[in-house]
């Protein structure tokens, strides 16, 4: 079975490839907007883990209007899970038997509620994964340590491929570095770099 996972080459998401490997025939897929490139560790992160890997850019708009969200919002939440939705919907689209992320059990965003799962499940025609689900960070961390090698820092040093850097990157550009530091708060960052630790 064919699994198409989100991917951004940080621990969650590339814990969640190392599990369902045994599984599937997993195929690494990071979305982005053409905004950034940091698509690219992705890729790079995906070789050093020897997953096949693809890259799916979606309309820059959607990536602007997440942008005006969060900082509307004061918050990047809701800006956030837009993202992540519209990103499994496009990964849905292709030619996956299944479409899965590195979502956690205590993350506040992105989530995957069961009503969306099931409505991507029903319209594509495909199945929904989220190995993560029961795991909270101090797991992850544990597991993570064991099989990869991560570095990690704040978002500003550290972009994984994810919505944020899109989102992040044209806040700055529309409304200053002051907005940014408004908007998202402080945290740090993990980007996997090499498999076992090597």
């Amino acid at each position: 079975m064919d699994l198409g996972l989100l991917y951004s080459a940080g621990k969650d998401s590339t814990l969640a490839a190392l599990l369902c490997d045994q599984f599937y025939d997993v195929t690494l897929v990071t979305v982005h907007f053409g905004v950034t490139d940091v698509h690219e560790h992705a890729r790079e992160a995906a070789g050093d883990l020897e997953f096949p890997f693809r890259t799916l850019e979606l309309d820059e708009a959607l990536a602007r209007d997440a942008a005006e969200r969060a900082v509307a919002d004061g918050y990047p939440r809701h800006a956030i899970q837009d993202l992540h939705e519209h990103a499994l919907e496009a990964v849905a689209d292709l030619a996956f038997d299944t479409v899965g992320d590195g979502t956690r059990r205590d993350d506040r965003v992105p989530t995957v509620e069961r009503s969306l799962a099931r409505s991507v499940e029903d319209r594509h025609g495909v199945d929904y994964v989220a190995p993560l689900r029961g795991f909270g960070r101090s797991a992850v961390d544990a597991l993570v340590d064991r099989a990869v090698g991560v570095e990690t820092g704040p978002s500003e040093t550290v972009p994984a491929a994810d919505y944020e850097s899109a989102v992040r990157a044209l806040v700055a550009a529309e409304h200053g570095r002051d907005a940014v530091d408004d908007v998202f708060p402080a945290h740090e960052q993990s980007r996997v770099h090499e498999l076992d630790g090597e």
